[in-house]
């Protein structure tokens, strides 16, 4: 999976069931650079500040978060994992409380994501999340730019800054 990863000319990220980042390519690693450590999309949204900068619509980010974490739970009621991850955020964060308590659910399987960069500025990317089917329970999460728009010209200065 990871070759594939670094194989492909924009940002990506494999995710777990719970949303823990199991492996991203160079270009994800620079997208989420101001985030420490990258290692949970969802507690990440909620628990680092860094979020409320790099998503520049925090609410609607942290609704859909929510909702995805909801679904995955509702596929798997007993992952241990998925648990763990709701009971620390429903601890650490009464925003998540708020949001898990409505009981909405919504996959996570493609949109768009209005970000800022701390180096490069507003990216409004596009994402489409596929299955891993030979890791059941793992997406694929890839991000793209509408083709000569300036978030193109954003993913350009991306690639110029990544290792």
């Amino acid at each position: 999976m990871q070759q594939l990863l670094d194989s492909l000319d924009t940002p990506a990220v494999v995710v777990g069931p719970a949303f823990d980042v199991l492996a991203l390519n160079g270009l994800a690693a620079t997208l989420y650079t101001a985030f420490d450590p990258v290692d949970n999309l969802v507690r990440m949204t909620f628990l680092d500040p860094a979020a409320r900068t790099f998503h520049r619509d925090w609410d609607r980010a942290a609704h859909d978060a929510v909702a995805a974490l909801r679904a995955a739970a509702g596929r798997d009621p007993e992952d241990r994992r998925l648990i763990e991850v709701v009971g620390e955020l429903s601890l650490r964060s009464t925003e998540f409380g708020r949001l898990w308590a409505r009981h909405e659910v919504h996959g996570k399987t493609g949109g768009s994501k209005l970000l800022h960069h701390p180096r490069i500025g507003d990216l409004d990317l596009h994402y489409e999340t596929l299955t891993v089917n030979s890791a059941p329970g793992q997406q694929l999460v890839v991000y793209q730019a509408r083709p000569g728009s300036p978030s193109a010209e954003g993913l350009l200065l991306l690639r110029a800054l990544t290792p």
